[in-house]
């Protein structure tokens, strides 16, 4: 009961943090949007695609107890982080085309990032490609297994800076869909405890979005991989009591 009621405030938090308004005012109050500093050379120059916009989100109080990854020492599985295959978001669906477990470096591109990376004791980079059922959309959720909340929280934010030209998170192949390398696209990041979730989302074609695209739902669908790290904090702090019988 008490993963069932965490999995349930998780859903009604995410939906009134992504919907609507609601996004724009905890953009402004919590999320960091800093103009990138290029390092490293453009990414043009290796051709890797890359984000053109990017938001940095700190750790909620939530996931205090796993802040450090010895009170959360079982590895990632990608089975275990992609379990579903097919995820929802309002009306929108995307399916799974790829999903991978690398040690960090592999699942990332740049210098810079790679050199931040190596400072944050990273064990791991678990990363799922979508499609949407439409074929209008590619999103991709990427998560890292840091040692600690200070670690994964300064990960996030450094890529704020990092992200057009000190590097980015490598794409997954796939024959169906990919990210176009001088396309559009739009990636934030989220602390959560020892972890550091990024999504990366863009139209398949590469353009820029219309009033008609729906990239919130887009986010919103594609960070149904971030179940786990919840899950993760229940396994630490147990289910909630029962009330007492009346």
């Amino acid at each position: 009961m008490g993963q069932q009621r965490l999995l349930t405030a998780v859903g009604v938090v995410l939906a009134v943090l992504i919907g609507g308004a609601g996004l724009t005012y905890v953009v402004s109050r919590v999320g960091v949007h800093e103009p990138p500093v290029e390092q490293g050379g453009s990414a043009a120059d290796i051709g890797l695609p890359h984000p053109e916009e990017y938001q940095a989100w700190p750790s909620p109080a939530l996931f205090g107890p796993i802040a450090d990854r010895a009170a959360d020492r079982t590895p990632l599985r990608a089975e275990e982080v992609f379990a579903v295959r097919t995820v929802k978001s309002d009306k929108l669906t995307l399916k799974l085309l790829n999903r991978r477990l690398d040690d960090c470096a592999p699942a990332m591109w740049g210098g810079s990032a790679l050199a931040s990376l190596a400072g944050t004791g990273c064990t791991q980079a678990v990363r799922g490609l979508y499609l949407s059922a439409d074929r209008r959309y590619v999103a991709q959720y990427t998560l890292f297994n840091m040692a600690d909340a200070k670690k994964a929280a300064e990960f996030v934010q450094h890529m704020a800076t990092l992200y057009r030209g000190g590097g980015w998170v490598r794409a997954l192949e796939s024959d169906a869909a990919t990210f176009a390398v001088d396309g559009y696209a739009e990636g934030s990041g989220y602390a959560m405890g020892h972890y550091a979730g990024f999504v990366w989302v863009a139209r398949a074609d590469g353009q820029e979005p219309t009033v008609k695209d729906d990239f919130v739902s887009l986010t919103l669908a594609a960070r149904a991989a971030e179940k786990v790290v919840y899950r993760r904090v229940v396994a630490v702090t147990g289910p909630s009591p029962a009330p007492a019988a009346g």
